[in-house]
């Protein structure tokens, strides 16, 4: 009897014995599942260029830049570091080209008005269109005005170095920091929304301000003149119209 009841014991102890390791290991799977399915899937890239569909992408632009659709058909960007000094010299030129294309009909719309003011000489030719490299004029500009100019493109320009060296993880071109308003969003999704509305505009205003400097050296009439219905109340807009002969 007692020997029966000493093999029944061990029997159970044996039993438990195996039965431990099995849960275990079926614990251990269940983690390492749980381990693979919250690992983040990449999708994956496009093989051909989705601005130009005939074109292969580019090595190097993978979308992570705003405004980034791979057109790169001269094959400038053939390195991550060439693609960034890239990037860095697009995001400077397009705030340089909005703050011109805005610049350039104000100047043409103003500058007579301010210069009366002051009583000082307009700047603006005869046909009312500003000093540039095409119009000419630019040695009418105070030379002081050029020292501001070129002395407060080189402070910025070295603050912008100093960030993109500094290695910060929440660096990105053209993230020099400068919110003075508050209207960078905080969230992510918004941020990148923003991030592609200034570059889409950037691009736009160095398209615009080269045609208006074409445009004027080929008319040889200012912008605001030429197209006064962008520039001017409507009713206005259409009187200097009709004087000019464009309606009859």
């Amino acid at each position: 009897m007692k020997l029966s009841l000493f093999t029944l014991a061990a029997t159970l102890g044996a039993s438990s014995a195996f039965v431990a390791p099995k849960s275990g290991s079926v614990t251990s799977s269940l983690r390492m599942s749980d381990a693979v399915a919250d690992k983040p899937v990449v999708p994956e890239l496009p093989e051909m260029s989705e601005s130009m569909p005939f074109m292969k992408r580019p090595t190097f632009l993978t979308g992570s830049l705003a405004g980034d659709v791979g057109f790169d058909p001269l094959g400038f960007a053939k390195s991550e570091l060439a693609l960034m000094s890239y990037r860095e010299a697009e995001i400077k030129h397009a705030r340089l080209a909005m703050l011109a294309a805005a610049g350039w009909p104000l100047s043409e719309l103003f500058d007579k008005k301010i210069a009366i003011v002051l009583g000082m000489s307009p700047l603006l030719d005869s046909n009312d269109r500003v000093p540039s490299v095409l119009n000419g004029g630019l040695s009418q500009v105070s030379p002081l005005y050029w020292i501001l100019c070129l002395g407060g493109a080189a402070v910025v320009d070295f603050y912008g170095l100093s960030k993109a060296q500094s290695k910060e993880e929440s660096y990105f071109p053209g993230n020099l920091g400068f919110d003075p308003f508050g209207i960078y969003p905080k969230d992510e999704a918004g941020q990148k929304r923003m991030q592609l509305t200034e570059i889409k505009n950037g691009r736009l205003a160095m398209i615009a301000i080269l045609a208006f400097a074409v445009q004027e050296f080929v008319t040889d009439v200012g912008v605001v003149d030429e197209t006064p219905i962008f520039f001017h109340p409507i009713a206005e807009a259409f009187k200097m119209a009709t004087n000019s002969g464009y309606i009859q």
